[in-house]
């Protein structure tokens, strides 16, 4: 029955997530169990794409993303596919009527194999857009169950959300992105002489990005409220940690929340959910 298989292709994503990310993982559990299987469907796509751009170094990349980009657009017209990770990610775009997120996001995927340096804002923030606004977006669907009404009004939120997640992930990969994949995603700023003005400056835009989403945040279904709010207060964190750090540091170390931190979080996310005390 297909239902084996489907279910078997959402295992595959569970699994994918469970292994690249703990904390993602942790928060995808404080979500309502009807929302977690999709959760883990989009992360599973989104992962893989992103893995083909980053750490797919010695193949041929562009072929391999074009692959993947066609192989999705035959999982998607067939309603399905044998790689399991399209399988349970087509199922969800098509639920959710949500095909004009993916092209976004392949776009930005796409753009990492050529683009090194972000050196004006508009390409900065079209990245942004499409590697991470959208996926918040992807996410915000399921949260209300396709309900386009809320989908409308909880979009600016989600977006800045997205890419908060985004920008404090680049602050903590500085020292990979630009070693590595040779990559600057932040616009006019000299990486090989960080200043703390400098890193002032890229943590003042995040904390903005985090204030506006916390508002949508009030505002999510029940469904969705803890799980979403706690990946915000570890985000957080782990910004606090990066504006507390000397910006010659964050060039040379990941900073890195540890387990017990982010078990603190949980409990302390759990306290202020049920007192309806976000902030």
């Amino acid at each position: 029955m297909k239902n084996l298989f489907d279910k078997s292709s959402l295992e595959c994503s569970k699994k994918i997530t469970k292994i690249y990310s703990t904390s993602f993982s942790l928060a995808i559990k404080l979500l309502s169990p009807k929302i977690q299987n999709d959760i883990y469907a989009i992360y599973g796509f989104v992962r893989c794409a992103d893995e083909i751009v980053d750490s797919f170094e010695g193949y041929n990349q562009a072929e391999l993303l074009t692959e993947f980009e066609n192989e999705f657009q035959k999982a998607y017209d067939r309603r399905i596919s044998l790689n399991p990770v399209l399988n349970a990610f087509q199922e969800v775009v098509h639920r959710y009527d949500m095909m004009d997120l993916v092209i976004p996001f392949l776009k930005s995927m796409r753009m990492d194999l050529h683009k090194k340096n972000y050196l004006s804002k508009q390409d900065y923030e079209e990245y942004i857009f499409g590697s991470a606004d959208v996926v918040g977006l992807m996410c915000l669907m399921s949260f209300v169950n396709g309900d386009k009404k809320k989908y409308e009004e909880l979009k600016g939120s989600a977006m800045k959300l997205g890419s908060a997640f985004q920008k404090v992930n680049f602050l903590r990969d500085l020292k990979y992105d630009y070693a590595t994949l040779g990559r600057i995603y932040f616009p006019n700023i000299n990486l090989v002489n960080l200043s703390n003005e400098e890193k002032f400056k890229i943590v003042q835009e995040i904390e903005n990005d985090f204030k506006q989403a916390l508002i949508g945040i009030h505002k999510l279904p029940k469904e969705a409220k803890f799980g979403v709010y706690t990946a915000y207060r570890y985000y957080k964190s782990l910004l606090s940690k990066i504006s507390n750090t000397e910006a010659d540091d964050i060039l040379n170390k990941r900073i890195r929340v540890n387990d017990f931190s982010k078990l603190f979080i949980i409990s302390k996310s759990y306290v202020k959910y049920q007192f309806n005390y976000l902030g």
